[in-house]
């Protein structure tokens, strides 16, 4: 009788720690639980869980609690020369726990929950994946992908006051990482021994290195002379397969339209580290200028809580400028402005900070409407097909004074 006592209570405390151990459907599966965490990972911790004591020591005196969040519009940013970037005023908008803002404030908790989960078991999700998460928090759960990407947006804003950004709070935008090629060697690690793994970028055959999601932990050796950032692919893979890199020895990085998070924290992060000059490539149009340029060097209005992390302020403007469509007879291989772009071109004037600041810009954009045309990279070709190579980009770099800011 005894034994099937003993034998009975073995058992259950058995299944009582299986029990323990199964992971609650709302939580992302974890790879493997981290050995130590970074000073990065123990600060974005303290951070979340001193927000979550605060609320419940409100909520445990009988008050309101409430969460603060920077206004992230251009109309809360400051630019000056000297910063380099648009910096985040001092506009907040509060969410405090009432009758109507009581999902939203469960949400905002949930997900910072599911941070701080992520954080420990080093593992991370995408923002798709954070969405569907959602689906086992009951009344919780987010009925469309944009609410939990505004509800992660003001997160990140929040976070952004103690210098966190997304990636530390370990969600990740589903975005292109950029492709990447010439004089750089990266050194990553690898995930489950921590030993470096050295990238040669000079020796991806006919390929190109892919910039990863997260690119913090990175390192670099170079004695590349400058970053070019290129607009399109098609330009980045003519470079490329000629090895402009090896002729002119730099560092190609195709942004393919506006860059991504990650290319962005890379450049800057390279930049700055080896203090190598960024110029930015891109089609000369009020898009490539006012959307493309703009946001690598100094952010943009929405995401001015990021844009300390996420820009390069030294990037300059190589080209393709009004003034080359002339210099280089490229009359006949343009394109009539749309309405679209006159207007960007019109509002970066009269309300953008950056454009207000240069009158350079000012100069050239007014040139641009004033022509009434807008002239692709590709256009180049009218010259021949590798006379970007051959001829453009060596004349222009032989004069860098004359880059637009």
């Amino acid at each position: 009788m005894a034994k099937k006592k003993a034998a009975k209570k073995t058992t259950k405390k058995a299944a009582s720690k299986k029990a323990a151990n199964k992971k609650a459907p709302n939580q992302a599966p974890a790879r493997k639980k981290a050995v130590g965490l970074s000073d990065l990972d123990q600060k974005t911790i303290k951070v979340i869980s001193t927000t979550a004591e605060a609320v419940y020591q409100k909520i445990d005196k009988r008050g309101l609690p409430e969460l603060k969040f920077p206004v992230r519009s251009l109309s809360n940013v400051s630019y000056s020369k000297s910063t380099g970037y648009f910096e985040l005023g001092k506009g907040r908008k509060a969410r405090a726990l009432t009758v109507n803002t009581v999902k939203s404030f469960a949400q905002t908790l949930r997900l910072m929950s599911l941070s701080k989960e992520m954080v420990e078991n080093d593992n991370f999700a995408t923002k798709r994946e954070a969405y569907y998460i959602s689906k086992n928090w009951a009344e919780a759960k987010f009925n469309q992908q944009p609410e939990s990407d505004t509800v992660m947006d003001d997160i990140e804003a929040l976070a952004s006051l103690e210098g966190l950004t997304r990636e530390q709070l370990r969600y990740r935008p589903e975005e292109h990482g950029g492709a990447l090629a010439g004089e750089l060697t990266v050194i990553d690690r690898d995930r489950n021994t921590g030993e470096e793994i050295r990238i040669d970028c000079t020796a991806m055959g006919s390929g190109a290195y892919t910039i990863p999601s997260s690119v913090e932990h990175l390192k670099f050796e170079t004695k590349a002379k400058f970053i070019l950032a290129i607009e399109t692919g098609g330009m980045f893979a003519r470079l490329n397969d000629h090895q402009y890199w090896r002729q002119a020895n730099c560092i190609l990085i195709s942004m393919s339209g506006v860059p991504s998070r990650s290319q962005r924290r890379f450049m800057r992060r390279l930049s700055e580290e080896k203090k190598l000059p960024t110029y930015c490539f891109v089609d000369c149009d009020p898009y490539g200028i006012a959307n493309i340029y703009r946001t690598l060097k100094v952010g943009s209005g929405n995401a001015a809580h990021i844009n300390r992390f996420f820009c390069v302020p030294k990037a300059q403007f190589l080209g393709v400028t009004p003034q080359d469509i002339l210099d280089f007879k490229l009359e006949d291989a343009t394109h009539p402005l749309k309405a679209v772009d006159i207007k960007r071109a019109k509002d970066a004037l009269k309300n953008d900070p950056f454009f207000q600041a240069h009158p350079p810009w000012k100069k050239a954009l007014n040139q641009m409407l004033k022509m009434g045309v807008r002239a692709e990279q590709q256009a180049l070709a009218k010259w021949g097909l590798n006379f970007v190579l051959e001829e453009y980009l060596p004349r222009k770099l032989k004069n860098k004074k004359s880059f637009l800011p």
